[in-house]
C-alpha cells in the first residue's frame, strides 16, 4: 500500500496556488496526501487603491478558495506585497524552514525562478534556500510551477520555463475553475492572459502535449530517489 504524501504548497500570494497548481492539489488531497500552504503576502498591499476592505477581501477569497480545495493547514505571512525584495532573504527562508519541520513535506511546489514578479523570485530563491539537501530532510521533490500574467511576461533573456513534469488534471478541472472563481478581483476579462479562456487554453495545451484533455505543467527543481 502506497504511504500517504505531506505536500506544501509555498506561494507569494494568494490566487498563485489557483492558477499554478489548483488542479495538482485537489488530485494529491482526492488521493489522500494532506496538503498545507502558505502565503508570504496579503496580495494586495502595494496597490494604490489598496483600503482595509481591499485586505478583508483578498482574505475572504483565500480563505474560500482554500475550503473549496479541502486544505487543512494554512497560513498567510505579511511580508510586503511586491516587495519582498526588500526584507532580508533569511528572515523569509526561515518562516519556510518553520512550515517543513511543522509539515514534513515529501513535495513541495512553488514558483518558476525567472518570473516577472519580484515576489515570486525572492519566494523561490527562499524555497530553495530552506530546502538544501541535507541528511534527514523530508523533502525529495521540488516542482515550479507557471504563473500567467507572470512566467510568461518575463523578459526573453531570462531562461524560459520548461515543461517537464505534467500532472492530468482532467478529472480535477472543474474544481480547479471553483478555485479561480474565488478570485474574481484578480482574475481579467480575455485576451488578458489572467482570463478563465486563458487558463483553460494553457491547461488544454499542456494536456493534449501529453495525450491528456487538461493538465498542469512543472518545471523540476529537484527529484530525489531514495
Amino acid at each position: 500500500m502506497t504511504k500517504n504524501k505531506s505536500i506544501l504548497v509555498v506561494a507569494a500570494h494568494a490566487d498563485d496556488e489557483a492558477l499554478g497548481c489548483a488542479g495538482t492539489i485537489a488530485k494529491h488531497i482526492a488521493e489522500g496526501d494532506t496538503v498545507s500552504i502558505i502565503f508570504m503576502t496579503n496580495g494586495v498591499s502595494s496597490r494604490d487603491d489598496n483600503d482595509k476592505n481591499n485586505e478583508n477581501e483578498r482574505t475572504s477569497a483565500m480563505n474560500k478558495a482554500i475550503s473549496t480545495l479541502g486544505i487543512k493547514n494554512s497560513q498567510c505571512f505579511d511580508f510586503p506585497d511586491n516587495q519582498m525584495d526588500s526584507v532580508p532573504l533569511l528572515k523569509i527562508v526561515k518562516v519556510i524552514e518553520t512550515a517543513i519541520n511543522q509539515f514534513k513535506p515529501s513535495i513541495i511546489y512553488s514558483h518558476f525562478a525567472h518570473d516577472l514578479n519580484i515576489d515570486h523570485q525572492l519566494t523561490h530563491q527562499a524555497v530553495m534556500t530552506a530546502c538544501r539537501p541535507i541528511k534527514g530532510s523530508s523533502v525529495k521533490k521540488i516542482l515550479s510551477f507557471e504563473i500567467l500574467s507572470s512566467t510568461e511576461w518575463q523578459s526573453p533573456t531570462h531562461p524560459n520555463f520548461k515543461a517537464q513534469y505534467i500532472v492530468d488534471i482532467t478529472q480535477y478541472w472543474q474544481k480547479k475553475i471553483q478555485v479561480l472563481n474565488c478570485y474574481q478581483e484578480e482574475l481579467r476579462d480575455f485576451p488578458h492572459s489572467r482570463s478563465l479562456r486563458c487558463v483553460e487554453a494553457l491547461a488544454t495545451l499542456r494536456g493534449a502535449s501529453h495525450g491528456f484533455e487538461k493538465a498542469e505543467a512543472f518545471q523540476v527543481e529537484r527529484i530525489l530517489n531514495t
